[in-house]
């Protein structure tokens, strides 16, 4: 006859060991998973929020940098704008021929005839110079004075002073008149270098100067 099989083990404890053995069993199999899986995905993540937070204060420093850049650039062509105006008001040199222009505009608008213009010798003050220049030119009263408005809605800055009228003659039904003025306009003057400190020597004389 066949020997009977002995229970295993596991079969011969009661039902309080049994559930405590599960128990075991189950707990060990979470310390498991929490080891292996849970901890390094835990790890994970916290790096993700670490490097997610990295980006926010990156890209919001970026957006302040840019936000800088643009209001920078904007001021630049303000800036830029603004010296083109003054630059036409006020130019950096005498530009005589432009001048010259901006009168004869005036007086085609105005109706007058410039006559005579002679160029007289330029003022230097501390930080512009003026160049005046002499006009003489005829028209009806109302076109002198109409050419005095004219010059100053230009946009470069010109005076017209000592405006003399004479010589009245009549054609037609109007009166016309002689008229003499000083038209004076300005420019800057270019910052010269730095003066020498007392008791420097002197610069030493270019190649190929005078002997």
């Amino acid at each position: 006859m066949a020997t009977p099989a002995k229970p295993s083990a596991l079969a011969r404890l009661g039902a309080p060991a049994k559930v405590g053995v599960g128990t075991t069993f189950v707990v060990l199999i979470a310390l498991v998973y929490w080891v292996i899986f849970y901890s390094d995905i835990s790890m994970k993540i916290e790096n993700a929020n670490v490097a997610q937070n990295k980006l926010r204060g990156d890209l919001a420093e970026q957006q302040q940098v840019q936000a800088s850049y643009l209001a920078d650039k904007d001021e630049l062509v303000f800036r830029q704008q603004r010296q083109r105006e003054l630059n036409k008001a006020l130019p950096a040199d005498t530009e005589a021929a432009d001048f010259l222009s901006s009168l004869q505009q005036a007086a085609n608008v105005s109706g007058v005839e410039l006559k005579t213009w002679a160029p007289q010798d330029e003022k230097t003050e501390s930080f512009y110079a003026k160049f005046p220049m002499r006009l003489e030119m005829t028209g009806h009263f109302h076109q002198v004075a109409k050419f005095a408005y004219e010059v100053g809605r230009v946009e470069r800055i010109i005076n017209v002073e000592n405006i003399e009228m004479g010589e009245p003659k009549v054609e037609g039904d109007d009166i016309v008149v002689r008229a003499r003025c000083l038209a004076t306009t300005f420019h800057t003057i270019k910052p010269k270098g730095p003066a020498a400190a007392p008791g420097a020597p002197p610069p030493a004389p270019a190649a190929g100067g005078t002997k």
